[in-house]
């Protein structure tokens, strides 16, 4: 073998010791540590099933190149069990291959498993099969259900094992999430509550995937979790262990919109604000929901009358797009807080009160020292008077001060570009040759509608169970017989229909009468219409159809 051959094998095999060397994860009370040095996380939310495979590449780089180091999603358990024991990891909804996609940018990934998810989707991520297994409780100490959820979040775990991409594997994920948000719904579950976080840590931890686990919005998290904050504002929010970093999972970027809403927005201004001043006062990794929201495809928009938009006026619009200014203003306060990480995360603090919401907080190390100057009235504008120099600070906002002498941001202060997207109807010929649009009518089923079904039942069945999910579209129907004594007043009838879903179409004798739709967070309405009736039967048939299951209350325990 001649040198340059030995030369090239020498490359080749430390290029592989590089590749697949474990990373050590850890924390203190101060940050997560990565292989021992304590980090600034700076992260953000894309979930797989909501862009297709080949956005994933754009999205992650543009998110890199905006001062992300990590990428945070959710595993949605019915796009991936739709069927129970029959799984899907196809196309968009390919796991590893959206990790593996991370990995190549040289990005973090945060993996919450859950299994549920809420995120605006159908059924809050559990398959509606779960809903019908006899003797069910969701979310509790109920051994159905805690089979279930063990068996899908060892799969998840056994899969991202088998491709080495946990951290303690040499791969990117960094932190892994059970359960999601069960400090908000927990209470009416009592002492089985309690018991059941208890087992999702204990089952979580012996799953040994060598990162640490996460509980969101879990004010009595066991150990080793870490409880997390989610919200518009996380700066005022302690962990429950002393020993934990201050995280914050979910900062909202925008809101989801809901059919007949309006486009909702948040402000770049006070977007980053909520980051400076929760990197201010001790934060350590926060995560933007959403850094790239998307689309809700097939049937997963979710039960608070989602649209098929999931935009979330995230930095990323749902295309893919640089949403301006956000995006450019966000990318310029992470690049000021990553050029004072190591003060901020092993520095000594020292914050002095000025009043009036005003404040001054200071970090320090041998090297030097790094300041915030924080405003936080919304009103009214500051000066701060600091070694000898006057800094203007605008009412809510936050100026950052590398050195202490030397504004380099302020969260008020927008100095990037805007970008609006103009809508415009194509013309025909305008339209590429690709696109070729036909349109057909409904068939709708006669039979259906003139009450020939296959179910009978003496009482009305939830949707959810009598479709199983395998329709958004359900019928009901019933009879009327009328004698002929009834004639005179057959014309001159009410159909009167209570109804508590989605939207609901009504005919009488395979004739449409009308149609009643719920809005946002009302979903209880009355349908009255005139209806003719005949002589003997008369088939009453109502389509109920769900735009999206919410899991409420009533579905957790019953």
């Amino acid at each position: 073998m001649d040198s340059s051959s030995a030369f090239f094998c020498f490359v080749l095999v430390l290029n592989v010791v590089l590749f697949t060397s474990a990373i050590q994860v850890s924390h203190t009370n101060r940050a997560i540590t990565i292989d021992g040095q304590p980090r600034i996380l700076l992260s953000g939310s894309i979930h797989y099933p909501r862009s297709t495979p080949q956005m994933w590449p754009d999205l992650i780089r543009k998110s890199k190149e905006g001062g992300l180091n990590a990428i945070e999603t959710y595993v949605f358990w019915n796009a991936h069990e739709p069927i129970r024991r029959q799984y899907d990891f196809s196309a968009n909804r390919d796991l590893i291959r959206f990790l593996k996609t991370i990995q190549d940018q040289g990005l973090y990934a945060v993996l919450r498993i859950g299994p549920y998810v809420c995120a605006e989707w159908n059924y809050g991520g559990f398959p509606v099969w779960l809903h019908n297994l006899p003797g069910i409780e969701l979310r509790t100490l109920n051994s159905v259900f805690m089979n279930e959820m063990q068996n899908f979040t060892t799969l998840i775990v056994d899969m991202v094992k088998k491709e080495n991409l946990f951290a303690s594997q040499g791969g990117p994920v960094i932190l892994a999430q059970i359960e999601n948000e069960y400090g908000n719904v927990m209470t009416p579950y009592g002492e089985a509550g309690k018991a059941y976080v208890n087992w999702c840590a204990s089952m979580a931890d012996s799953l040994k995937v060598g990162v640490p686990w996460i509980m969101c919005q879990q004010a009595d998290a066991p150990e080793p979790m870490i409880n997390t904050c989610n919200g518009w504002y996380c700066d005022q929010f302690t962990p429950n262990n002393p020993n934990s970093p201050k995280m914050w999972t979910e900062n909202w970027t925008g809101w989801f919109k809901s059919w007949g809403g309006k486009d909702p927005h948040r402000t770049s201004e006070d977007l980053a604000f909520s980051v400076a001043r929760f990197y201010q006062l001790g934060g350590t990794f926060q995560n933007y929901y959403m850094y790239h929201g998307g689309t809700n495809f097939d049937r997963m928009a979710g039960g608070p009358y989602i649209t098929t938009s999931y935009d979330y006026d995230a930095p990323l619009d749902e295309y893919g797009n640089l949403n301006q200014p956000k995006y450019g203003h966000l990318k310029q306060l992470h690049d000021a807080l990553m050029s004072i990480e190591k003060p901020l995360v092993s520095g000594d603090v020292n914050t002095t009160d000025l009043g009036n919401s005003v404040s001054i907080t200071k970090y320090t190390t041998k090297e030097g020292s790094a300041c915030f100057f924080s405003n936080a009235n919304v009103t009214t504008d500051a000066t701060v008077s600091y070694n000898g120099k006057d800094f203007k600070v605008p009412a809510w906002s936050v100026s950052i001060l590398p050195d202490c002498q030397t504004e380099v941001y302020n969260t008020a202060k927008v100095n990037t570009q805007t970008s609006v997207m103009v809508k415009k109807e194509n013309k025909a010929e305008e339209e590429p040759a690709a696109l070729q649009w036909v349109w057909r009518p409904e068939n709708l089923d006669a039979t259906a509608r003139l009450g020939k079904g296959q179910v009978s039942a003496n009482m009305l069945l939830d949707q959810k169970a009598a479709a199983n999910d395998a329709s958004d579209y359900l019928w009901y129907m019933t009879s009327v017989h009328l004698k002929k004594a009834d004639r005179i007043w057959s014309n001159d009838m009410t159909l009167r229909i209570n109804g508590s879903g989605h939207v609901l179409h009504a005919f009488v004798n395979g004739e449409h009468i009308g149609s009643q739709w719920a809005s946002y967070g009302i979903f209880t309405y009355f349908m009255e219409r005139q209806v003719k009736l005949k002589p003997g039967k008369n088939i009453i048939s109502l389509l109920s159809a769900t735009v999206g299951y919410q899991v409420r209350n009533s579905d957790l325990c019953f």
